[in-house]
């Protein structure tokens, strides 16, 4: 797993008229090939009459499934543009399905390009921009009398909490970036008196918004 990387904020749509030409961008977070196709078959359900359902899609921690389709313009001008822009962006597991109604003008080559890549950037920048960084689920144990000093010394540190569990004892179960998560521990340490103890979880990504 990736250390972090960076993908869309949340699925959308964003829509563009060029020339009379409507160019609607469809935006979709994905984990495999399948889950991307499955989106694009339903995007071409819902535009059936549309002259074009292009498609571009980057998938994997090294962008191992890399995919262009131009869907009947000419040969290099939709997909591979839209591609461009998700790497261009360092984008990782996202599909993107420009749908076209050709409104009557021609655009040219040089025009498709411009036009296509131009409608996932502005798709993206709607949809806003995320860096999932992998952070590890940890709980920190400590007896009742020390559980107020520790919640509080955690909000004011801007700690993660994720939970807080009270049984014989409390624990607080925090998501700490993986590159952080010795340092945190000394801290915690420190704060208690070595009055305390760690169980390590599992690893999860969280999300933080980089959009402008």
């Amino acid at each position: 797993m990736l250390n972090h990387y960076y993908t869309i904020k949340q699925d959308g749509q964003f829509e563009l008229e060029i020339k009379k030409s409507r160019f609607i961008c469809h935006l979709k977070r994905v984990t495999s090939e399948i889950e991307a196709q499955n989106f694009i078959q339903v995007i071409k359900k819902e535009h059936g009459k549309a002259n074009h359902n292009c498609v571009a899609y980057l998938i994997g921690d090294h962008d191992e499934i890399q995919r262009a389709y131009d869907d009947g313009e000419p040969s290099g001008t939709a997909g591979v543009p839209m591609l461009e822009v998700l790497k261009k962006r360092q984008l990782k597991n996202v599909v993107a399905v420009v749908t076209r109604y050709f409104g009557g003008t021609k655009l040219g080559a040089g025009g498709l390009i411009r036009a296509y890549g131009k409608t996932v950037s502005q798709g993206l920048n709607d949809c806003g921009i995320v860096e999932r960084r992998l952070h590890t689920q940890i709980s920190v144990v400590v007896a009742y009398p020390a559980s107020g000093k520790l919640e509080n010394s955690l909000r004011e540190a801007n700690y993660l909490i994720k939970d807080i569990l009270y049984s014989d004892v409390v624990s607080f179960v925090c998501l700490i970036d993986q590159v952080q998560l010795n340092q945190f521990q000394t801290t915690i340490i420190e704060w208690l008196n070595g009055q305390v103890s760690f169980k390590i979880g599992k690893d999860a990504y969280c999300d933080k918004d980089i959009s402008n």
